[in-house]
């Protein structure tokens, strides 16, 4: 009888497709699936701060430095503007440079990858090299200067987020490409004659979502803590706009830390259960599509 339901539990596994695979192995992992469940709740209420935050974000509503109470309910800040309708606005804004700044590093990790994984020889001597000096430098000072060059603001530190962010996955994606290109599909292909286009994103990148996907996460996460520390410091998104990094900015006062907790608690604990949700989906992602694991 156990040999029967084993033969039958193996036959159900052969006949799943691989997102259904995938899907049974992230939801074993029940931190990942809270952590989702969190995410999505955040992410919810970012992108509806318009229609449940209670006051303006940028309004005087009531007076400078007021303690949580029934009418603020995480009280208001030094001139008096309400902490909780800018703390939902300041996810919005470190949520979509989280966001942007990775789907930019991606795109030029994922091309440069593919170019110096498949070409080889000079194309990849340059571009690995080139990855190498980025590398070399300590990131979060190279990070530093490019925010003290550029004028601060929102845009600009998508963009400094999204330029130094890549050489992690652009060597990811070479050394998958290295790889995929002595297998037999990909020769295949190049004895049928099918162009150089279709070949790498056709049939090489669609082997290389998998980790692409893993390590995104990670960069999302890394993209929103350097976005709050580049705004801690005032070298990032800029007053009056609200980020989770500029609202902490008023902890650089001791008076400030110890007696007006309300104004830097809860930006700081949702950058951390932010940054700890996305790395726990990442792990569980990571793990589910894991061909090896069981």
């Amino acid at each position: 009888m156990r040999e029967k339901k084993k033969a039958g539990s193996a036959a159900l596994r052969v006949s799943e497709s691989y997102l259904e695979t995938v899907s049974r192995r992230f939801r074993r992992h029940r931190l990942a699936m809270v952590s989702l469940v969190v995410l999505a709740v955040l992410v919810g209420a970012a992108l509806l701060a318009p229609v449940i935050a209670p006051y303006d974000p940028d309004a005087i509503v009531g007076t400078f430095g007021g303690a949580p109470c029934r009418e603020f309910w995480l009280g208001t800040d030094q001139i008096g503007r309400d902490v909780l309708s800018r703390l939902l606005y300041a996810m919005r804004i470190s949520l979509l440079v989280g966001v942007l700044a990775t789907l930019i590093s991606t795109a030029i990790g994922v091309v440069l990858g593919l170019v110096a994984g498949y070409f080889g020889g000079i194309a990849d001597m340059v571009i690995m090299r080139f990855t190498d000096m980025v590398m070399s430098f300590p990131y979060i000072l190279l990070v530093l200067v490019a925010a003290s060059i550029f004028r601060p603001g929102l845009w600009n530190i998508i963009l400094i987020l999204g330029f130094v962010d890549w050489p992690g996955i652009a060597r990811l994606v070479r050394g998958n490409v290295l790889s995929l290109r002595e297998t037999n599909f990909v020769k295949g292909n190049l004895i049928a004659g099918m162009p150089v286009r279709h070949i790498l994103f056709s049939e090489i990148l669609p082997n290389t979502v998998a980790p692409i996907l893993v390590y995104a996460t990670s960069v999302l996460a890394l993209s929103m803590l350097d976005e709050a520390a580049l705004s801690f410091l005032g070298l990032g998104v800029q007053p009056p706009t609200s980020s989770l990094g500029n609202m902490l900015n008023g902890a650089q006062s001791l008076t400030v830390l110890t007696k007006q907790p309300w104004l830097w608690l809860p930006p700081g604990l949702l950058i951390v259960v932010l940054v700890m949700a996305i790395n726990f989906v990442g792990d569980a992602l990571r793990d589910a599509l894991d061909p090896n694991s069981r």
